[in-house]
């Protein structure tokens, strides 16, 4: 499916947002965990009881249809709109006219939610009073212009960052309440794939993809390589395993992240900004990857009954990558979310923002300011 041609080695990188590790190779998750914040007294709990739906493979995994009634609070079925939010503090009305907070029902749970999430760094706020959802099963895209957030998003899914207000949850459990031990099973359930691979740079290509199955499990070497090499063919790298990470191609390097976030089959996978750096070509490529192994793992999910089904999620501000790739799309600027909603609706949108930006429009709402 891919070619190596080394003329997209070393693609410009995009300036991640929220603040920098200050190291090409992925930061280690960290051991220390900030304070804990706990769930406010009346604030609702997502926490499913026994009955409340059946498992993903018990239905299938099918969208349900639109008004059908569902007893789990965290299924999107019915499209009932919640009043207009006030603006966050420091803000007018008109800087959030746009904004209509309209979310278009998906029919499936929320594998990830924001709960009015507030984020600053010293005096810049990032998240102001964040809601938004990442539907069980889907494909689902974070767009929106540079320095909105978004990958400050992916840090509070897997508990690297915590919201200064409000609660993110992970299949219903709130991540800033877990305990340690809670925490750092749960990151288990994520992959990632860094904007530039993030390989260890001292390690060859099936070392580097190995490395997780050896840090978190206790498989053989022959299961080892048998998981890797797997993973290896599914992204066409299979004849490049002794190859180092200098001696790759961006689009390899990338591709070689996306084996490694495999490895330990996570329910979420995490994608930070995958075509940054990809010629045209290798950014469409990639795309189609990405569904193939979504496809494959909801398969694969199905048929062993697992209790989740896999969840993509995709950060970019690439409008034909979103076109492509994505089966629901949230929409977030100036720290909140402005429409989301199945990429059918979110594409139909009237509500101006949605439509430049999705059309790559000069003329709109969205200014160079």
């Amino acid at each position: 499916m891919f070619g190596s041609d080394e003329g997209d080695r070393g693609g410009d990188q995009v300036e991640a947002e929220g603040p920098a590790t200050g190291t090409d190779e992925p930061a280690p998750l960290s051991d220390s965990a900030p304070p804990k914040r706990r769930r406010a007294a009346g604030e609702p709990s997502a926490e499913r009881s026994e009955g409340d739906h059946l498992m993903p493979w018990e239905t299938g995994g099918d969208r349900a249809p639109a008004g059908s009634s569902d007893s789990s609070s965290r299924v999107s079925v019915v499209d009932e709109q919640p009043p207009r939010p006030a603006p966050p503090a420091g803000a007018s009305e008109e800087d959030y006219k746009w904004h209509t907070y309209r979310v278009y029902p998906s029919g499936q749970p929320d594998a990830v939610e924001f709960i009015d999430v507030y984020k600053s760094f010293g005096r810049s706020a990032i998240l102001r009073g964040l809601n938004m959802g990442l539907p069980e099963g889907m494909v689902s895209m974070i767009i929106g212009p540079s320095g909105t957030g978004k990958s400050v998003c992916i840090k509070h899914m897997v508990g690297l960052l915590y919201p200064d207000q409000g609660d993110v949850l992970v299949h219903g459990e709130s991540v800033p309440s877990m305990p340690d031990d809670d925490l750092f099973d749960m990151r288990k359930k994520f992959g990632l794939l860094f904007q530039d691979g993030a390989l260890f740079g001292s390690m060859n290509l099936y070392d580097n993809v190995a490395f997780p199955l050896r840090q978190h499990t206790e498989k053989s070497e022959d299961e080892v390589e048998e998981i890797v090499m797997h993973r290896l063919g599914e992204v066409g790298l299979s004849d490049a395993r002794t190859k180092m990470p200098n001696e790759l191609s961006g689009g390899m390097r990338k591709r070689a992240g996306f084996a490694r976030a495999l490895v330990l089959e996570p329910d979420i996978l995490l994608f930070d900004e995958p075509d940054s750096g990809l010629d045209p070509v290798r950014t469409a490529l990639l795309g189609e990857l990405i569904l193939e192994i979504h496809r494959d793992m909801m398969e694969a999910a199905k048929k062993k009954q697992k209790e989740h089904l896999p969840t993509f999620c995709v950060i970019t501000h690439d409008v034909l990558t979103a076109r492509r790739v994505a089966d629901y799309i949230n929409v977030l600027w100036k720290g909140r979310i402005v429409e989301a909603g199945p990429s059918e609706d979110m594409l139909n949108s009237e509500n101006p923002f949605i439509r430049q930006f999705l059309s790559a429009e000069s003329e709109g709402p969205l200014t160079m300011d």
